[in-house]
């Protein structure tokens, strides 16, 4: 069930309104059955598998959180029953998701050393989000071994903070301090917080079905076709790319929170206008916080950090990247993303530290410039399917084809000229939108200080346009998120 689907415009109303009908001690029972259907819509099977990692967790807790207060005998179970379930929801991860790339690379060995018979892959389904809720209940059970929360006993609320539906597929990913501490209190209807969430769902759709959903095509075309498409069309396709998983990931995360507060519930907010960031090591201060954050804190830290020298910092960092770009999915070029990433942040510490400048205004243009090119630059590679597709695009690159940008070619690729402006026209409001949170101001807030006649003009523009060039638009279809795959 997508967000941009009929079936979750029928289901999330009745959620939400069941949901404030009911006695406040049983609506989180309530979300948890309709975050299992929410799921389930994808398969049954995935729902036993959430299942199965919840009660995995769940009893984990509160088995390191007794060990822990048994006395230091038990310490060592404690840190056992810590390695055993990290290591059984990793096994879990590591089959679903990564067990055909464990095989094609044996493969590949057998055959470089004219040893032994191929290994057939394995057909497996990847459910749905499975990286996302085993990450978030492993940083539940990491902090409880830690002693930074105390263990949840109520086997439900646990099970809805496992299994909450907003972000359950693509995040963000909560830590146990915000999400699980809000669940079980009783929330009672709040205009304010209907207001906030539909204008929060609303930019979200505009961003994913508008912008992303449009930009698609684009991408797809060139991506598609590189013996057609060379030289200035893949440098437009990859900066479309750019902006097209921004909105894509950004949408989701958007509309999850603004669903989730319709339900009175905070989560994330998992965006904070990267593109303006000005070094590749504070783009990742602002894209996908949670899961930065996520690695940061029970992975690079836990590593030594910062704290073990030069050479151990940037050796923690490079695997981290590595690490971050394999769990987005179980391929070289998805290493080589997060290489690039990691690799960008040694020398860019190196550069920052021998570079003068006296005009501050350009050196913040340049160094955000040459941060979006470098992003958009290892994007390429996340994108192309493989390194040597990547590198078959870099090298296709090179043709100067410039006069493309005036003749009309852009309006070849799938996209129309009215559609076409309007996608800028859309990226430009975008932009316009992310100065503002970058200089600080919340935008929410300050759109909805405005009055009822602007809000309104506003909503029906924007619903307007999404109707129009997003749900029934030409060349519309109703495109998975990407990070639905992951």
């Amino acid at each position: 069930m997508l967000f941009n689907s009929i079936d979750f415009l029928l289901f999330f109303p009745i959620v939400a309104i069941v949901y404030f009908v009911l006695p406040g001690k049983v609506r989180h029972i309530w979300l948890l059955l309709s975050s299992y259907y929410f799921y389930m819509s994808w398969g049954r099977k995935q729902g036993l598998l959430l299942l199965g990692v919840t009660c995995l967790t769940y009893l984990a807790g509160i088995w390191i959180e007794r060990a822990g207060q048994a006395g230091d005998k038990e310490i060592k179970y404690k840190k056992i029953c810590l390695a055993a379930t990290v290591a059984l929801n990793l096994a879990l991860l590591g089959w679903f998701k990564y067990l055909n790339f464990v095989i094609g690379i044996g493969n590949h060995l057998l055959e470089a050393f004219h040893t032994g018979q191929a290994i057939s892959v394995v057909e497996i389904v990847l459910p749905v989000g499975i990286s996302f809720y085993i990450f978030q209940a492993l940083g539940y059970v990491i902090d409880v071994y830690r002693g930074e929360i105390r263990a949840e006993k109520n086997f439900l609320r646990y099970a809805l903070f496992v299994a909450f539906f907003p972000q359950l597929v693509a995040g963000p990913i909560e830590r146990s301090e915000n999400l699980l501490s809000q669940i079980g209190r009783p929330k009672g209807f709040s205009f304010g917080n209907l207001q906030r969430g539909l204008v929060l769902m609303l930019w979200g759709f505009f961003l994913k079905m508008v912008i992303a959903d449009r930009a698609a095509i684009i991408v797809d075309t060139v991506y598609g076709d590189s013996m057609t498409y060379r030289g200035v069309y893949i440098v437009i396709a990859t900066f479309f790319f750019a902006i097209q998983i921004y909105c894509d990931f950004a949408g989701y995360s958007t509309i999850a929170r603004g669903t989730a507060l319709v339900l009175g519930y905070s989560l994330t907010d998992n965006f904070n206008a990267p593109y303006f960031a000005k070094s590749v090591k504070d783009f990742w201060r602002r894209w996908h916080i949670s899961l930065t954050g996520w690695f940061r804190d029970y992975l690079y830290i836990p590593l030594g950090g910062n704290r073990k020298g030069k050479f151990r910092t940037e050796c923690n960092l490079l695997l981290v990247f590595a690490l971050s770009g394999l769990w987005h999915g179980p391929a070289v070029s998805y290493i080589v993303w997060g290489l690039l990433n990691g690799v960008y942040q040694v020398i860019g510490d190196v550069v920052r530290k021998k570079t003068k400048w006296e005009n501050e205004f350009g050196k913040n243009l340049l160094r955000r410039i040459t941060v979006f090119l470098l992003i958009s630059f290892a994007w390429l590679f996340f994108r192309a399917g493989g390194v040597r597709p990547a590198l078959i695009l870099l090298r296709d690159m090179m043709h100067f084809n410039w006069t493309i940008l005036f003749d009309g070619s852009l309006y070849l690729l799938g996209v129309p000229e009215g559609y076409f402006r309007v996608l800028c026209y859309a990226i430009i409001l975008l932009f316009l939108v992310d100065y503002k949170k970058y200089i600080g101001i919340n935008v929410v807030e300050r759109f909805m200080g405005l009055c009822w006649w602007v809000r309104l003009t506003t909503e029906s523009i924007l619903l307007f346009t999404i109707f129009l060039y997003g749900c029934y638009g030409e060349l519309y279809d109703t495109t998975q998120f990407i990070y639905f795959q992951f």
